[in-house]
């Protein structure tokens, strides 16, 4: 199957063992699909009912960093990061196929009318907050999606603030008592707000009475399941070359995702026309109804529980032997925004379980039950996952769960950035042992606030910084101090969440490719004083996922045998003296005073 992502390798991996068993009695067996896609990649797990990985498939695509842009008036993009959607959709597409022609090579054929009906469901977890708009009518795809951490939607928050300035309330939590979160760049409607200010064709056709019932907005889990449930057109290819959305899709989210964008109640996990009316109403796109133009609803996807068998069903997608169909008609049973879905891959199902995530960023989340908890502390309310219907059950849908959140924009890309910006390394890899090559930093703190700082400080005017440099400072220090920065921010995040709360964490579940690394998870048990564990597993964000779509098909009867399935692999404990953890920890704040500051009107 030709992709644009046929620059990047695929990479399948098979479980022999696994493997073996499942073709032994494919009939007794039950898999369950997740599709994760993330910041720089996507993966498709195949999970059996006891809860082991069959297989791995994982593509890379294009990170899009405009130099310039028409609609930035020849100013710097500096700071605007954007995904092809089409990317997106040709390595999800890709892993599930790749994966379905490597099992067929071993003997187990998944495609149309063998044995695809051992998968019962596929899940999505998705980078949250990156968003895209479409015409599901055209299949024009109205601009590429603006990803998570761009950093253009920052003005467009300011300029949100001013227009909803109440004077009894901080400019930025004018809207937080419905949504839980600050007005900010990071959130999905300032992205949207962003595209009708500045996209004359999506202007164009919200101004108008019959195109704007089919302008769609969504995030990326709305986006591949709009492309998994949709029908390829007949018409593939404009005459520029430019690729159409399918048609017929299902246009649905669920209230994980729902919860980032800033639309949503989280009292009635809807979407609430104040909001959308609050962000959008004073946009350009009006013109001369500026003040009281709006999107309709009818652009917002519905929202839906995490896990409920009735989100959708893939049309099939082809494989490279002709009339060979992927996972046609199997259900689409749970989306889950990625640090949601992780917190469920951990089993973290009861209030005070916590996760952190290391992956481009840094995401801390508590579970809070099943009542929203506001945060005094800069922490984000968030919608954590809710139970919808399920085969074979007559329990109702379950209440949503909450949960606090922190999140970091710079913790994995900050080793990015070390290897490709400053050429210090050439493998994530190396960074253990430069960090453990030297007794300590030296004094020395590096505070990557590279687009200014989020939880729980909500400073966009920060910019990076290393302070406390010497002669005596060299490449391993720097590496080292690059390392100790994602466990402050944890610790930063870690300590508000327990303000918040009034729960003293027993422990830190950890999850993400950081935590191969055994001395920065040694020093984040350090700095916390608090018992780090890492799971058998590491793709918990793919297996919570799977796990939920499997509990809404009946793989899994409960959240209790899910949680019974999750296993420990290393702790690690805390092993410094409270001296020298003090001693750390002042430094690393008077780092973070001096990265603040450094934006203001005149730059």
């Amino acid at each position: 199957m030709a992709t644009s992502n046929d620059k990047y390798e695929c990479k399948v991996r098979i479980n022999d063992f696994i493997l073996s068993s499942i073709l032994s009695d494919p009939e007794a067996s039950s898999l369950v699909g997740s599709i994760d896609n993330g910041t720089s990649s996507s993966r498709f797990l195949l999970i059996t009912s006891a809860g082991k990985i069959l297989s791995t498939a994982q593509v890379e695509y294009d990170q899009c960093f405009p130099s310039s842009s028409p609609y930035n008036k020849g100013a710097s993009c500096a700071g605007w990061h954007e995904h092809d959607p089409f990317a997106i959709w040709d390595s999800v597409a890709t892993c599930i196929v790749k994966t379905v022609e490597e099992l067929a090579k071993y003997g187990l054929d998944l495609s149309t009318g063998s044995n695809n009906s051992i998968v019962k469901a596929v899940g999505i977890t998705n980078q949250r907050e990156t968003t895209v708009a479409w015409n599901d009518r055209t299949g024009r795809v109205y601009y590429n999606a603006i990803v998570w951490d761009d950093t253009r939607t920052a003005t467009t928050a300011d300029a949100i603030m001013k227009e909803n300035k109440q004077s009894d309330v901080a400019p930025q939590d004018v809207l937080r008592s419905k949504t839980g979160l600050p007005i900010a760049s990071y959130f999905a409607a300032t992205k949207v707000r962003w595209l009708i200010d500045n996209i004359p064709e999506l202007q164009r056709d919200l101004n108008s009475p019959e195109e704007r019932e089919h302008v769609r907005f969504g995030t990326m889990d709305t986006w591949i399941l709009y492309m998994l449930t949709g029908y390829r057109r007949n018409v593939v290819e404009m005459d520029n070359n430019e690729r159409l959305a399918h048609i017929g899709g299902v246009f649905k989210t669920d209230v994980s995702n729902a919860s980032r964008w800033l639309f949503m109640n989280l009292e009635t996990m809807s979407w609430d026309e104040s909001l959308v009316q609050a962000v959008c109403k004073e946009s350009n796109c009006w013109g001369d109804s500026k003040g009281s133009g709006t999107i309709p609803l009818s652009a917002l996807p519905k929202i839906v529980p995490s896990a409920d068998y009735t989100i959708g069903t893939i049309t099939g997608i082809p494989c490279s032997e002709e009339g060979k169909m992927a996972f046609k008609n199997v259900i689409v049973a749970s989306i889950l925004g990625d640090q949601q879905s992780a917190l469920f891959g951990q089993s973290s199902f009861e209030p005070g379980m916590a996760k952190c995530t290391y992956g481009t960023g840094l995401f801390l989340l508590m579970n809070s039950g099943d009542k929203p908890m506001q945060s005094t502390q800069g922490l984000l309310t968030t919608a954590a996952y809710q139970i919808g219907k399920r085969i074979g059950s007559a329990e109702p849908i379950s209440p949503p769960i909450y949960a606090l959140e922190g999140s970091v924009a710079f913790s994995g890309s900050t080793i990015n950035w070390l290897r490709d910006r400053l050429d210090l390394i050439d493998y994530a890899a190396e960074t253990e042992a430069l960090a453990l090559s030297v007794a300590s930093n030296e004094n020395m703190y590096l505070v990557p606030a590279f687009s200014g700082l989020f939880a729980p400080h909500w400073r966009p005017d920060a910019r990076g910084c290393m302070v406390g440099l010497t002669a005596s400072h060299a490449k391993a220090h720097i590496v080292r101090a690059a390392l100790e920065s994602s466990a402050y921010q944890a610790r930063e995040v870690f300590e508000a969440m327990a303000r918040d709360s009034n729960i003293d964490l027993k422990e830190l579940r950890v999850d993400g490719g950081a935590t191969a690394n055994k001395f920065m998870m040694q020093f984040q048990a350090d700095i916390l004083d608090t018992p780090v564990v890492r799971p058998e597993y590491l793709e918990t964000t793919a297996m919570g996922a799977g796990f939920a779509a499997g509990l809404a098909v009946g793989v899994w009867s409960s959240l209790e045998e899910i949680g019974k399935m999750w296993k420990s692999d290393m702790t690690w404990q805390p092993s410094i003296a409270k001296e020298e953890r003090d001693r750390c920890w002042k430094g690393w704040n008077k780092a973070v005073e001096r990265s603040l500051g450094w934006i203001d009107d005149d730059n």
